[in-house]
């Protein structure tokens, strides 16, 4: 009997396995699919020479992630590699905002924009570097993050005090109106801003917007060598080495629960995985409280919040093998591994409307993936490995372009909304479609049967609209990994801080778990040494 079984091998459930590992216990983490890594896998699906990520690609969060940095992957095999420059937003005139590791360069990018949109970036990087620190704290921690909300608040008063929370919170249309003359910055932060499912109209885009940006500013956006399942394999290979074990094609039907704990789970197959200490659930919120577990163990105010729960956006995505480099018009784009396309502001705020009011939008906001320029190894010299992605409605009432897509996702509907992409990515590229040597469709149904936890196509495990975020994730009073029923801890992205690879959500379940199974004399010992410290005395 392991001491905890952790359902999922994503990165969250894989995070959390090493976490309970170091401590000493006995894990066993059971997946549904053949393979582990949810959504952080790669294949040669779409031609034999290429490598092709699955899902995600860019992990900026995974960079800045403690969570990740503790855990020393690098031993175990995994390395980064990053584009020459971060992020390009070209419009059609041939111009383009620029995110660049080097602030100088970013700078110069949006000054050419307007003159004086360059210091504007370097404040707005200042006070980044001043909140950087505990702002990361804040967001890796538990909810509350009390120690950590102590110290930013402090840095926060530092940094404007009222005045800065107020522009964390504006909508990022309005912060890009404040700060910039320009497009150029204002593109950087609301592109950023929709790397979630948030409009360039939403209370706290802009916050969001300014913390994307400044993570790739400081950090990159990089990614594995290799594909993104390296990040996978070296969790994996971690936590074997020492003594948990991962099974796939195990697909976990229910938590048991006895005597008004979690006790372990039952699998497809019938059989029974007890779990002496603890059992972690790295599925999605509705899958735990809708399904993994029956209603009588849940109390009646969960049940009815989680008729209220809010997934992102549904995702389509295409994977191509390029016979050469993608040919922007805007020669800045060909150096970035994150390339976003939308012709201004303007145009990302109608493709928000039109998610909104369920319809196909008839030019997609595009996420383009550029992965040889960010890792040679991905496809032969010369060539490019790529992809997009665009948002969707999860219900779809009508077709802004009027080519009757109509949400059933079968062949039709895939090639129409594919064949859209790439006349998205032609705008920006002309000549773009002459070089496909291959593409693969992944539609909303596709990505849900290679991976659970992407309900319709949702890749961040809930909306990221602050309705849904801290003390309101995944459901109002929450925000914590634990559950209302004893020995099962939340470990998803459903829970804080959200989607995104970091780990915090694993590593956050596993020491809640760690925590109710310290002895009593232990915790009475670390108490002690807490205020010992606090007072200065001597131990």
């Amino acid at each position: 009997m392991p001491d905890a079984v952790v359902i999922g091998a994503g990165p969250n459930g894989l995070v959390a396995a090493n976490v309970l590992a170091d401590a000493g216990w006995s894990v066993d983490v059971l997946e549904e699919q053949p393979e582990p890594g949810g959504a952080v896998r790669h294949d040669h699906g779409v031609h034999p020479d290429f490598v092709n990520d699955l899902f995600s690609s860019f992990y900026p969060l995974a960079a800045a992630s403690p969570v990740l940095a503790a855990l020393r992957l690098e031993d175990h095999g995994l390395r980064w590699s990053s584009a020459p420059s971060v992020l390009a937003h070209p419009l059609t005139d041939g111009s383009c905002a620029l995110l660049d590791r080097d602030p100088d360069t970013t700078a110069a990018s949006l000054d050419a924009f307007a003159p004086g949109d360059g210091d504007a970036w370097r404040r707005l990087h200042d006070v980044w570097l001043r909140l950087r620190p505990d702002l990361l704290d804040a967001l890796f921690t538990p909810f509350p993050p009390v120690r950590a909300s102590a110290r930013l608040a402090w840095r926060l008063r530092a940094a404007g005090g009222l005045r800065m929370a107020r522009t964390l919170v504006l909508p990022v249309r309005r912060l890009g109106e404040e700060e910039f003359r320009g497009q150029g910055g204002r593109l950087l932060l609301a592109g950023n801003a929709l790397h979630a499912d948030l409009a360039p109209e939403s209370a706290g885009s802009g916050g969001f917007g300014w913390l994307m940006a400044m993570l790739g500013q400081t950090y990159g956006f990089p990614v594995p060598v290799g594909g993104s399942g390296a990040l996978t394999q070296a969790l994996a290979r971690r936590l074997t080495a020492r003594g948990g074990q991962v099974r796939c094609g195990q697909r976990v039907t229910e938590v048991v629960v006895r005597g008004g704990r979690a006790v372990g789970v039952r699998t497809a197959a019938g059989g029974a995985v007890p779990a002496r200490r603890a059992v972690l659930a790295d599925v999605s919120v509705p899958t735990l409280y809708g399904s993994l577990l029956a209603p009588e163990h849940l109390p009646s105010q969960l049940l009815e919040d989680l008729r209220r729960f809010q997934w992102d956006f549904a995702t389509f995505k295409v994977d191509w093998a390029l016979d050469g480099p993608v040919p922007w018009r805007a020669e800045q784009a060909s150096r970035a591994g994150t390339v976003h396309l939308a012709d201004g502001v303007d145009e990302l705020t109608r493709f928000a409307a039109q998610l909104a009011m369920r319809q196909v939008p008839d030019r997609p906001f595009l996420l383009f993936g550029q992965m040889t320029t960010a890792d040679a190894t991905r496809s032969p010299q010369g060539t490019e490995s790529a992809w997009a992605y665009t948002h969707v409605p999860h219900e779809i009432g009508a077709d802004a372009a009027d080519q009757g897509i109509t949400g059933d996702w079968d062949t039709k509907d895939q090639e129409l909304m594919a064949d859209r992409v790439e006349h998205q990515v032609e705008r920006f590229a002309p000549g773009f479609r002459g070089l496909i040597r291959g593409r693969r469709i992944l539609a909303p149904p596709t990505l849900q049967a290679l991976d659970a936890n992407l309900s319709g196509g949702a890749i961040n495990g809930g909306t990221t609209a602050l309705h849904q975020q801290l003390v309101f994730r995944p459901v109002p009073g929450t925000g914590r990994p634990e559950t209302p029923v004893p020995g099962l801890f939340l470990a998803s992205s459903g829970a804080h801080p959200g989607g995104g690879v970091h780990g915090a959500p694993g590593a956050n379940a596993a020491r809640a778990a760690l925590h109710r199974h310290r002895p009593p004399g232990l915790a009475r010992a670390q108490r002690a040494l807490t205020r010992r410290d606090r007072t200065g005395s001597r131990h």
